[in-house]
């Protein structure tokens, strides 16, 4: 019972009185039998689960993306979330399949990942901290590679890798900017190891989460994790992780982190909650089995990809859609109107016009927040359907389901009984690695001219000399401008982006081309979520957003 909308999103969480996970599961077709239990709220569904369902159709996949983003976010998840109870609301058997909250942003600016109001994934607490502990089994993954690295520079193995070649940094997941350049193996002056500079990436930033992510099977992330590049020789040749013979290990330590995790929202909708690369610095999607489970046990799937629709969207479609063969039916475009007033309606436009080149059809949420003025929210609606744009104003936050009725009835009348229109990629996967960047940079984002320095010329000659130029691009860029520079709001064009650097991710199956001065570990705002953070004698978290 609602009995105070000014209820903060943990005080809403606690109010919810959670169905026991296996009477979650059973509302798309799972048993008891389906699960691996992490206490009476949380489960583990087994991969292996693929095998049984293969036989069943798909349903239909919603991507919910956005326009240009606030700082703070545009809501992107509280709408998938409530979207999802929307639809089963109007009867569909719908579910979420959404990515697992980092612990950086978590106690940085953001707050938690886990929705708001109304529309959350719950437990909140348990998921917006550890949850089943994948983003720490990702991060000991990751950082025992790094470590069987320094060791094999350390008893000078074969094959051999020159300490200033090292291209695999350790990661964490916190925002710590004073790790982002270390010196290691100093003890001793380097007798006991080899002294060489290193750094610290975040977790949701690593090649092992984008590789736990698109995987389709063990064997597929075994398989991927022994083509990670962990460094050079002496004669830039590159050396595998699978020459170090690691990969088994790595795989070992990632077997229960593969297998999706089922919760529930506020309103008992079935929810994947799994995988949590970035969207700025990573391809932004939740995990390719959780999806592909998803859409075997319910009619709609509602699925998010991070930031706005010039990075996850498109990461969505050229990369995440491309390796798993995923056609989605539509997406949404959640435009708050902090988006609107800092970035105009033509940078709505903008994104709208990028989902449809991919030949996907788009709709535009208003997603309200507390105390908007909703003439202001009409006003923007009017505006977009003056430019042909279906627009609807959505409550998720405040009332959970009901707050988009309407447009999940346009989604299930748009979807129902058609099969979604075939995917157009933006780029094609054999052409040049410069013609596929300066392809997004001036179709996606409005580039006019795409300039490279030194080093990055440098490296994506060294990616195709590697026979790696054939690989989709993943972007690094801001998500707070269409540019480079997150200080450019609206909608520019026939600017310069500036490409910095890039390296090939083999293992995950992508290029990661840096632009502008993004930042691979994000540092702490002056004044930390984490310092609003508590707990009581008995137990009791507060402080989460």
């Amino acid at each position: 019972m609602r009995i105070d909308m000014l209820q903060s999103d943990i005080e809403i969480a606690r109010s919810v009185e959670l169905k026991p996970i296996w009477q979650v599961a059973d509302l798309v077709g799972l048993s008891g039998d389906d699960l691996v239990l992490h206490g009476k709220h949380i489960a583990k569904v087994p991969i292996g689960i693929m095998k049984r369902l293969a036989d069943r159709p798909d349903g239909k996949l919603i991507l919910v993306t956005a326009a240009t983003p606030p700082p703070k976010g545009a809501g992107k998840t509280t709408a998938t979330i409530g979207l999802a109870q929307s639809l089963v609301r109007i009867g569909h058997r719908a579910m979420v399949a959404i990515r697992e909250p980092s612990l950086g942003p978590c106690m940085g600016m953001k707050g938690g990942a886990a929705g708001g109001g109304y529309s959350q994934v719950l437990p909140m607490e348990e998921i917006n901290l550890h949850f089943t502990g994948d983003l720490h089994a990702v991060t000991m993954a990751h950082n025992l590679c790094a470590a069987l690295v320094d060791n094999h520079l350390h008893q000078n193995a074969l094959p051999e890798i020159h300490p200033r070649r090292v291209v695999w940094k350790r990661v964490i997941d916190m925002n710590d900017r004073s790790l982002r350049h270390i010196v290691i193996g100093m003890m001793d002056q380097g007798i006991h190891g080899v002294m060489r500079e290193d750094g610290f990436d975040i977790t949701a930033a690593s090649e092992i989460m984008a590789i736990l992510c698109l995987a389709e099977n063990l064997s597929d992330l075994k398989r991927r994790i022994g083509n990670i590049i962990v460094g050079y020789d002496s004669k830039h040749r590159p050396v595998a992780a699978r020459e170090i013979g690691m990969e088994g290990a790595i795989s070992a330590l990632l077997k229960n982190a593969m297998n999706p995790n089922l919760v529930q929202t506020t309103e008992g909708t079935p929810a994947f909650v799994h995988g949590g690369p970035f969207a700025n610095i990573a391809h932004g999607c939740n995990t390719l089995t959780a999806t592909r489970i998803a859409l075997k046990l319910a009619d709609f799937v509602v699925t998010e990809a991070g930031f706005g629709a010039d990075l996850g969207a498109e990461k969505f479609f050229d990369i995440k859609c491309r390796i798993g063969k995923l056609n989605p039916s539509a997406a949404v475009v959640v435009v708050p109107k902090s988006s609107y007033d800092c970035h105009g309606l033509e940078n709505i436009l903008k994104h709208v016009n990028n989902i449809r080149s991919f030949n996907v059809p788009a709709i535009v949420a208003i997603n309200r927040f507390m105390n908007d003025d909703s003439r202001k929210l009409d006003t923007i609606r009017h505006e977009c359907e003056a430019k042909g744009i279906e627009a609807f104003v959505t409550d998720f936050r405040e009332s959970g389901g009901d707050g988009g009725i309407a447009l999940a009835e346009r989604i299930s009348k748009l979807c129902t009984g058609t099969d979604p229109p075939p995917l157009q990629p933006l780029y094609r996967l054999d052409a040049p690695l410069c013609e596929k960047i300066e392809t997004i940079a001036r179709k996606i984002y409005g580039a006019g001219t795409v300039d490279y320095s030194s080093v990055a010329e440098r490296e994506i000659q060294r990616i195709n000399n590697l026979g790696y130029g054939g690989l989709p691009v993943c972007m690094a860029k801001t998500p707070l401008s269409l540019t480079d520079n997150p200080k450019i709001p609206g909608c520019p064009k026939d600017f310069t982006i500036t490409v910095t650097n890039a390296r090939v991710s083999a293992g995950a199956g992508f290029v990661v081309v840096s632009t502008g001065n993004v930042m691979t570990m994000p540092g702490l705002p002056k004044e930390p979520a984490a310092l609003k953070i508590d707990i009581s004698d008995d137990g009791a978290i507060t402080g989460l957003f």
